[in-house]
């Protein structure tokens, strides 16, 4: 097994660890912390929530093909994440958003470090686990190639 091959589990690994942080740090934020989820909110859990099983049932039954399945998921939630943001930070206007009065898109209900936001940390989550299935992908084809090549010499 080559280095590349015996390494590239552990994207997988990461994307898992980044799936499932982030879905019990939103059940924590509804559960227990009470916070009221705007509808956006939702969409994306909608998104984030079937990814730990994704990559769990991957691991189980070794199977790599697992991440093709995750990631139209993780894209489709980026891009509401990415919607999201714009709306929280003003950058579009509220009157546009799916949200209601009892629970807007635009609330702070948490601030870290000055600048870290909960619809901040889903777009990061989302992006994480598209970067890592993205190298994943390559690197695993990459792979492919070199092992093809020394197969025929």
């Amino acid at each position: 097994m080559s280095f590349l091959k015996k390494h590239l589990i552990y994207l997988q690994y990461f994307s898992f660890c980044i799936a499932t942080i982030a879905t019990l740090m939103s059940l924590y934020f509804s559960e227990i912390a009470h916070f009221v989820p705007c509808a956006l909110c939702w969409y994306q859990r909608i998104f984030m929530y079937p990814l730990p099983f994704i990559f769990l049932t991957g691991f189980l039954k070794k199977k790599t093909d697992a991440i093709y399945y995750a990631l139209p998921l993780a894209f489709s939630g980026f891009l509401i994440a990415v919607y999201h943001n714009l709306l929280y930070y003003k950058i579009i206007p509220e009157v546009i958003s799916p949200c209601t009065l009892t629970a807007p898109c635009t609330t702070q209900q948490l601030l870290l470090f000055g600048f870290f936001t909960i619809p901040l940390g889903s777009l990061l989550s989302f992006a994480a686990i598209i970067i890592a299935i993205v190298f994943y992908i390559v690197l695993n084809k990459k792979n492919e190639k070199v092992k093809g090549k020394s197969v025929k010499k």
